[in-house]
């Protein structure tokens, strides 16, 4: 292959949302290749890719490139025959599916511990292909769809660059901007963390605990649960959205326009915030005024140092609150953390951990 504008990689329902937009919504012309090992499976996305594309007239074209991510070298190899110019980074060892999944001792801990005890699984395929990156010397961004919020911090502590995720901040983001309580046209601005959707999975007279922050024309919301009492997510994860909201944004760098919106983990930040995409490629944050950077990455920091995961800045993992206590209770050698450069041995430590929780039930 020459080269391509943008490189998906992964075929599971994300990719396949991603892909299936950008046909639908190509303007400009836009060349995709779509890669991952099951090839039966990347020929469907590209046929039916290219066919929606014909479907709506769009000028986006898709191929495909077979590759096994979890072989040595995979992610260089992947990199050196598809020449993109943006990788959108969605294959995981985990299935988001976790969080609607129960009946055994592994989804329990994730029920309990919160969805950071799958951040080391998230990050494993992510910090593989941000490496071969750094490797490259060349100048490709980096989307990571794979638990950005928490993940991305990880992948800038390992010494690369990773521009932003995609969903979480942007599912609530584009839900808030399309209820009836949003004035038309009002600008809408959102600062959340991914814990901050677990409320909305739930029904209205049931939702508690800190709320998104939320701002419509430049004025905060007192009751952000009131008010946008309307908005309902599944239990699932919410791919329609979530898998939906970064293509905007990657058609915009693919033709180096400007473009406004919410982003998770944008230069591994953690939770989600509102940004701007310069012409240059540039993605900058554009918080609401008279909120202050500081404040905001403070706020956003806030949930998983409560319970979840923790990234120093001198690249040293930690466990929080409940899910610490959890993990501790099998590993106790994570009650100290970890070196984010130890992330392939830890990764194969807790998936021994699942392997053996799997074939628990639940207590």
């Amino acid at each position: 292959m020459a080269g391509c504008d943008i490189l998906v990689s992964g075929t599971g329902g994300f990719a396949a949302r991603i892909a299936f937009d950008i046909a639908a919504t190509a303007d400009e012309p836009v060349a995709v290749v779509i890669a991952g090992r099951n090839r039966e499976r990347l020929n469907w996305l590209r046929t039916a890719a290219n066919a929606r594309a014909a479907l709506f007239g769009k000028k986006a074209r898709f191929t495909t490139h077979a590759v096994d991510l979890l072989a040595p070298n995979a992610s260089d190899e992947m990199l050196a025959v598809t020449g993109p110019r943006i990788v959108v980074q969605a294959a995981s060892i985990q299935t988001s599916q976790v969080i609607a999944q129960s009946g055994n001792a592994w989804t329990q801990l994730v029920a309990e511990g919160g969805l950071s005890a799958t951040a080391v699984f998230q990050a494993l395929l992510s910090s593989r292909v941000a490496a071969a990156i750094t490797r490259s010397g060349r100048a490709v961004t980096l989307v990571n769809c794979g638990f950005p919020d928490v993940v991305n911090g990880m992948i800038k502590a390992m010494g690369h660059d990773v521009a932003c995720g995609m969903g979480n901040v942007a599912i609530l983001s584009n839900v808030f901007a399309g209820s009836a309580a949003t004035p038309p046209g009002a600008e809408v601005k959102v600062l959340a963390h991914y814990q901050n959707l677990a409320a909305w999975r739930r029904r209205p007279e049931e939702r508690g605990g800190r709320a998104p922050r939320v701002w419509l024309d430049g004025a905060e919301i007192a009751d952000v649960y009131a008010r946008f009492a309307d908005i309902q997510l599944t239990p699932e994860p919410v791919i329609e959205i979530s898998g939906a909201s970064g293509v905007p944004m990657l058609l915009a760098m693919a033709s180096g326009r400007e473009w406004r919106g919410h982003v998770p983990g944008p230069n591994g930040l953690p939770g989600g915030y509102p940004v701007r995409l310069t012409t240059d490629g540039t993605l900058v944050l554009d918080l609401p005024v008279g909120l202050a950077e500081s404040e905001a990455v403070a706020w956003n920091a806030s949930f998983e140092a409560q319970n979840g995961l923790v990234v120093s800045a001198e690249g040293r993992a930690g466990f929080t609150g409940v899910l610490g206590a959890r993990l501790g209770e099998h590993v106790p050698a994570l009650r100290e953390g970890f070196a984010v450069r130890e992330l392939e041995a830890v990764c194969e430590e807790l998936l021994r951990l699942r392997d053996r929780l799997m074939g628990q039930p639940q207590g």
